[in-house]
């Protein structure tokens, strides 16, 4: 049984919600991921992020294998019901697969992508199996 409040949401037809996740404190995007039903409805309860992976097709528990967890502290929804912001506590300051802080860290210049943050810790470090969260 979902709670009356997740039907307040208008659900992709994949059933998934696009959320971001914001840094408290700095303000800061850090992420976009996807949530479902339960990976919302888990996230409320526990107080950490917990997201759909579309490409494994399962939950994906933030910082399950990095331990870069999120502690969510505000659970928002936008004005059309489609959007939730997630305002969190990043736990050792990495968001990103790639070892940075936030998953944004590409900034358009001159026709180009230039990567702009730095890696603050290398992905195969984090990831024994070479994989990512």
């Amino acid at each position: 049984m979902n709670p009356p409040w997740l039907n307040e949401i208008k659900w992709t037809a994949d059933g998934l919600v696009p959320v971001v996740a914001q840094e408290a404190g700095s303000g800061r995007v850090l992420m976009l991921a996807w949530m479902n039903h339960e990976a919302l409805a888990e996230t409320a309860t526990s107080g950490r992020a917990v997201y759909w992976s579309r490409s494994r097709k399962k939950l994906w528990r933030k910082g399950e294998e990095s331990g870069h967890v999120q502690t969510v502290k505000d659970i928002r929804l936008d004005c059309d019901a489609d959007v939730v912001l997630l305002t969190v506590e990043q736990a050792g300051g990495i968001a990103c697969h790639t070892g940075r802080h936030s998953c944004f860290y590409r900034r358009l210049e001159q026709g180009q992508w230039l990567a702009v943050d730095p890696v603050l810790k290398d992905a195969s470090r984090i990831y024994e199996g070479g994989g990512h969260e």
